[in-house]
């Protein structure tokens, strides 16, 4: 039996011919960039979101970057955030010449622990920017009240959690600025790389917006330092698609999750998601000590998996700077040696997952 991880291509068969109608009407306009179909897409995700405004860019990570410019975060600023993430959440902050102040995780959720946020706030504070981790949103409440408090902006870093909800708000809507990705592995991705920001304030979405082409506010007019940071198009029109198919999605990937916690529990450690949000399950990440041994048996039945993240970013080489050493952030070291993700998509079936769980746990 031979288990795909996350089935980008049955995403695509699903509605395939959606796909090629969209993508051929945006062929033939020769509207490529910042069209009717961008348009379209940045209003559906209004909707589904629950912000004011929306706008599609080129990345995940160009989001965030547009995020972090419109606050005018720069040299000497500091963001705290997570050490236990994809790199790009520190490496923004970094790019823009501020500093990432890391604080350790919350064991059980893999998110920021934020009991220990305010000991990390200096003068130089100037955002606090949780990850939703794995497809689950920080505690976002806490959070928000320690940056009014201190006067300080949320960016959520929701590139693994679009869709989620944190008592009864969805991610992206839940701090002054949210921002995710549609990369095709995310549970909503795209056919190359897309993103999006969020916010409720006219004046940030104004900036972001011109700050996405170049600082323009109207043609070779140039308010602001910016980046070419557009969503092409052609992947809103598959976006567009995709939106529509989205919430559907949701509810099999949490009825995916559902089957694997009821086979795993007692053999593995396995996701906690707290009783006032839900997750869209990102990934289903589980923790074990012989992580190794376990993934090199799976791999010879054709089960792969992943580790989601194996080096903590304190102990990344480009953050040597910062002078971090191991054993700062224990938590999220310890993980980082334990977890491992199971294939996670729409697709499976009972019987891929049982194939996957009764082999698993007779190797653990």
């Amino acid at each position: 039996m031979k288990i795909d991880f996350a089935n980008i291509q049955k995403a695509y068969k699903e509605h395939q011919a959606e796909f090629e109608q969209v993508t051929l009407e945006v062929m033939s306009s020769g509207r490529y960039i910042l069209g009717k179909e961008t348009e379209e897409f940045e209003v559906g995700l209004n909707q589904f979101v629950g912000s004011k405004f929306a706008l599609g860019c080129s990345s995940g990570t160009d989001a965030l970057l547009l995020a972090l410019m419109a606050l005018g975060i720069g040299p000497n600023d500091e963001v705290i955030t997570t050490p236990f993430t994809f790199i790009a959440t520190g490496e923004t902050i970094a790019f823009m010449g501020a500093r990432p102040v890391f604080v350790d995780i919350c064991e059980k959720t893999y998110n920021i622990d934020v009991t220990k946020i305010e000991k990390a706030i200096t003068k130089k504070t100037k955002a606090i920017m949780p990850v939703s981790l794995y497809g689950q949103m920080s505690d976002m409440t806490e959070i928000n009240k320690i940056a009014e408090k201190y006067n300080l902006a949320v960016i959520e870093d929701a590139a693994q959690s679009f869709g989620a909800l944190y008592k009864g708000k969805r991610s992206c809507n839940a701090s002054i600025i949210g921002c995710t990705s549609f990369f095709p592995a995310k549970p909503m991705g795209c056919f190359g790389d897309g993103g999006a920001v969020f916010t409720s304030n006219e004046e940030l979405n104004d900036k972001m917006k011109a700050m996405r082409v170049h600082g323009q506010v109207q043609r070779y007019t140039h308010k602001y330092i910016g980046m070419g940071g557009r969503l092409d198009n052609i992947q809103a029109a598959i976006l567009n698609v995709k939106l529509k198919h989205y919430q559907s999605d949701i509810e099999r990937r949490q009825w995916v999750a559902n089957q694997y916690s009821k086979a795993l529990t007692g053999h593995a450690v396995i996701p906690y998601i707290k009783e006032d949000r839900s997750s869209v399950w990102a990934q289903y990440t589980i923790r074990l000590e012989n992580r190794e041994k376990v993934q090199s048996a799976l791999n010879e039945l054709g089960i792969p998996t992943a580790v989601h993240y194996p080096i903590p970013m304190h102990l990344q080489e480009c953050f040597q700077y910062l002078g971090y050493k191991k054993g700062d952030f224990p938590i999220s070291e310890n993980c980082a040696n334990e977890v491992m993700s199971l294939p996670m998509n729409p697709y499976l079936t009972l019987e891929d997952i049982e194939y996957i769980t009764n082999n698993l746990i007779k190797i653990i």
